[in-house]
């Protein structure tokens, strides 16, 4: 006895009828009797009988709408992202509301004019266009409230619109909206559209706003909600995982100066700002700086100067407005010399490392605020210690010094409790290096809190008062000035 296929491979997934063939019509229709295909709607056919029919409606949903709702427009919110909401589709055509019913998905019709100039034809029917789209989910009354975006996603639209494309395409933009709302009849729902963007670009109130993040840019304080999402990911693991408390040993005499010393090596060196110990001993102790190599000898006194003395050793900002402050004095102190690198001023331009791209200039100050909400909402000083740290490096605020100002800035904290600071050797380079960039690329924060939290209790394992040139031989035999790292790895005292 032969066995029906379930999947008739001669055939395509959907089959549609009514095309002109009344041959080719009737053979769908045996085959249906027979069993070998299944009835989607009024003449729409699938020969796959294995997979559920709601997953080839999902599947084929654009040929479906061509086929059955010629020339209608993706419209509301299925024009925005274009694809199926909760099973859902709007689609506006002719004079008359329907409903059709498929397995898997509701296809609302709602009444309305056809394509306009912005639509994009695609499989049969069109893709509303951006100005018509923001137009249409602003609409109002009984029954509409399902078929719109809420107000808040539609500003996060409008402000990553706005940052992407900057104040002139976003007032062309409302132009062409203002234009289409004739066209449309939709006045009504452009003066609302109008009062949003107005109130964005801070020549309308903003009380006419309702999310968090088009609030924060009528602020003058925009932020990159991706980013807020990774220092969410952190902030989350950070509150939930116990962490260690490594006290300090060499908060004062020799044993602090040691410790700036070679945090201060370290950190530049890490920064390609390499000197032998003896010449960076030469800077910060003897007050040379190295011919030809000026600028890079003060990065080296900078940096231990931040290191040794306070505000900026041992008290962290409390507000926001403070923290803001403190990075930027911070930063002007380790670049002070590289006028050109425009030391502590916010970067005017975007800058990236390899491929990843950091927070854009114009959202850096309002990343930070929310950063530093995050921040301070953490307990444990070491979990407040990593998230300060690993939000500055994500946003990446100024032209030059970011990591140096980054882990200062983690030091900072770390001080204030009383606890180790952190140095990075150059043989942990990779180890510290690509956990921040899985977090970053991946949202992956264990490897980041691992690293942190190991590479904490060895620097905290050296006796700092002993004499410099005895604990430069210590961090020797442990590998620290190593920067073949195939060959060598940290080595614990």
């Amino acid at each position: 006895m032969a066995i029906k296929q379930k999947f008739d491979v001669s055939l395509p997934e959907l089959v549609l009828t009514g095309q002109g063939d009344p041959a080719a019509d009737r053979k769908v229709i045996r085959l249906a009797g027979e069993g070998l295909m299944l009835k989607l709607y009024q003449g729409i056919y699938t020969s796959n009988l294995a997979s559920p029919p709601e997953s080839v409606v999902i599947r084929q949903w654009a040929s479906i709408v061509g086929h059955l709702l010629p020339d209608g427009v993706l419209s509301y919110r299925s024009g925005y992202d274009a694809k199926p909401f909760d099973g859902r589709l709007y689609v506006t055509r002719g004079d008359r509301p329907r409903t059709l019913e498929l397995p898997g998905l509701t296809i609302k019709v709602i009444p309305g004019a056809g394509a306009v100039e912005g639509d994009t034809p695609y499989k049969g029917f069109f893709l509303a266009g951006q100005s018509r789209w923001l137009l249409e989910n602003l609409a109002s009354g009984r029954g509409v409230g399902e078929r719109v975006l809420a107000q808040p996603v539609l500003e996060a639209e409008l402000d990553k619109i706005l940052s992407i494309r900057g104040e002139y395409r976003f007032n062309q933009l409302r132009d062409s909206c203002r234009t289409l709302a004739e066209t449309l009849g939709r006045k009504k729902e452009f003066k609302r559209l109008d009062g949003i963007m107005g109130a964005m670009l801070g020549t309308h109130e903003s009380k006419k706003l309702q999310g968090k993040q088009a609030l924060a840019r009528a602020a003058g304080h925009p932020y990159d909600p991706n980013r807020l999402a990774l220092f969410d990911t952190l902030f989350s693991r950070l509150r939930m995982q116990a962490m260690p408390e490594v006290t300090s040993t060499a908060d004062a005499g020799v044993s602090r100066e040691n410790f700036a010393f070679f945090e201060s090596y370290f950190s530049n060196y890490i920064e390609g700002t390499t000197f032998l110990v003896s010449e960076a001993e030469e800077i910060v102790f003897e007050g040379k700086l190295i011919p030809n190599r000026t600028e890079d000898s003060h990065d080296i006194l900078g940096t231990f100067q931040a290191a040794m003395r306070g505000p900026w050793r041992d008290q962290p900002a409390g507000t926001a407005d403070d923290f803001l402050a403190w990075l930027k004095n911070v930063n002007a102190l380790v670049m002070q010399s590289r006028l050109d690198k425009q030391p502590g001023e916010w970067k005017d331009k975007n800058n990236q490392a390899g491929s990843t791209l950091f927070v854009a200039h114009e959202l850096v100050q309002g990343t930070l605020r929310e950063g530093f909400e995050r921040i301070w909402a953490l307990e444990d000083p070491l979990s407040r210690a990593l998230m300060t740290m690993f939000v500055i490096s994500e946003v990446h605020p100024f032209k030059d010094g970011n990591g140096r100002t980054a882990r200062l800035a983690m030091n900072c904290v770390l001080s204030a409790a009383g606890l180790s600071r952190i140095i990075v050797p150059t043989v942990y380079r990779e180890d510290y290096l690509l956990p921040l960039k899985s977090l970053s690329n991946h949202a992956d924060a264990a490897p980041y809190i691992r690293a942190m939290t190991r590479i904490q209790t060895w620097t905290a394992a050296f006796n700092y008062a002993q004499p410099r040139r005895e604990l430069h031989q210590a961090l020797m035999r442990c590998n620290a000035f190593e920067e073949d790292l195939r060959n060598y790895r940290l080595v614990f005292p």
